[in-house]
């Protein structure tokens, strides 16, 4: 576990309100969407996906915000089919998770459990950055699992 201040960067960004049941439907085309809209614009691309969540509590039924984010050098763009946005740094733990995703929910729950440890408290913001998707064969995947403390 990792204690750091990430830092802000501007995004081509899809938002949704939803629940983590219907997180699935989210995965994989987004982002291809982002990178052919970020394409398309003649946009430099800076960094790796983002899966932002706000307001989310690990309860299956809570509604939270979902910003799933492609980091960009460019300001203010205009997208018929995304939003462009100024994300903020955050203060948070953070953990590398080598494999599937189906081992995110453990990794939470071992950073949650060490940040609590160190007398830290949770906000409701959490972030997953993906530095490799591998759809064929998960164990390839890396995601950074960053949870906000304060």
């Amino acid at each position: 576990m990792n204690i750091k201040e990430s830092k802000p960067y501007n995004a081509l960004v899809f938002r949704v309100r939803t629940t983590l049941p219907e997180l699935s439907n989210h995965v994989a085309h987004v982002a291809k969407n982002l990178y052919r809209e970020a394409a398309r614009l003649d946009l430099m691309v800076t960094g790796v996906i983002h899966w932002n969540y706000y307001g989310i509590d690990g309860q299956p039924d809570t509604k939270f915000l979902l910003e799933i984010a492609l980091p960009i050098q460019e300001k203010e763009v205009v997208s018929s089919e995304f939003e462009w946005r100024r994300i903020a740094g955050f203060k948070c733990v953070s953990a590398v998770l080598d494999g599937p995703w189906e081992q995110l929910p453990k990794t939470y729950e071992t950073l949650i459990r060490q940040l609590q440890a160190q007398g830290l408290h949770m906000t409701d913001e959490c972030r997953e950055m993906y530095i490799n998707m591998d759809f064929e064969t998960p164990e390839n995947n890396i995601t950074e699992v960053q949870v906000g403390v304060r």
